[in-house]
């Protein structure tokens, strides 16, 4: 296969990581589902996100691809959403939230408080995740959202969270009006990026436009109507 036919997907890692976290999902991607996969790395905490967005449409400029889908981690499905609103022009594919706060993030806004953690959590956070929002999923996209149920990580020291979340984010948090499917699995939040079930999720739904856990019985346009 020439260069400009590949499959690839672009993972975007979340605050205070940098994509290399993404070892393990990206060579399961890449040898149950024929993936190349790109792992972006970005300052989390100095960079505001316009300028993250600017960065992605830099390092994505320099893909060829037939298809191309994104992955983002936590605050990178942020970054995703954010780059497609701005630079929707880009070649056909899916996309996967893993563990995304799309409409708030308890913790964040508990450990704000505390200025040394205020510092540390940066820019991109205080821009996006300190204050409600109201998102929605209108992009021309399909978007699968997977997000965990095992309480293990530092954001329940912060937020005393009453439904099942995956010690950083609640399920809550992650649902999205407009998203395509939405799953839960057992799994952390960093946990779920060294989890063999996520990894054949999130491929399966870059290749079928659904999770392989509803096994296709309903339509994604059907489902998409049922989760907004």
């Amino acid at each position: 296969m020439s260069p400009h036919e590949r499959e690839v997907a672009v993972y975007v890692h979340g605050l205070w990581l940098n994509g290399g976290e993404s070892l393990l999902l990206r060579r399961r991607l890449e040898r149950g589902f024929g993936l190349t996969v790109h792992a972006f790395h970005y300052p989390s905490v100095s960079c505001c996100v316009a300028d993250i967005v600017e960065r992605l449409q830099a390092f994505v400029a320099g893909i060829r691809a037939r298809r191309m889908h994104f992955i983002g981690h936590s605050l990178g499905g942020i970054v995703v959403h954010r780059f497609l609103e701005r630079f929707p022009d880009q070649p056909p594919g899916r996309v996967v939230f893993l563990g995304t706060p799309c409409v708030r993030c308890r913790a964040a806004q508990s450990a704000s408080r505390f200025p040394l953690i205020s510092r540390m959590i940066g820019r991109a956070v205080a821009e996006e995740l300190l204050c409600d929002r109201e998102r929605r999923w209108d992009l021309d996209r399909e978007l699968g959202i997977i997000a965990g149920t095992q309480p293990l990580g530092l954001g329940r020291f912060f937020a005393h969270f009453e439904e099942p979340s995956d010690g950083t984010v609640a399920v809550s948090e992650t649902r999205l009006p407009g998203a395509t499917d939405h799953i839960t699995l057992p799994v952390s939040h960093m946990g779920m990026l060294l989890a063999p079930r996520v990894a054949h999720e999130t491929g399966y739904f870059l290749e079928h436009g659904y999770f392989s856990l509803h096994g296709g019985r309903v339509r994604p346009q059907e489902r998409r109507r049922a989760v907004s």
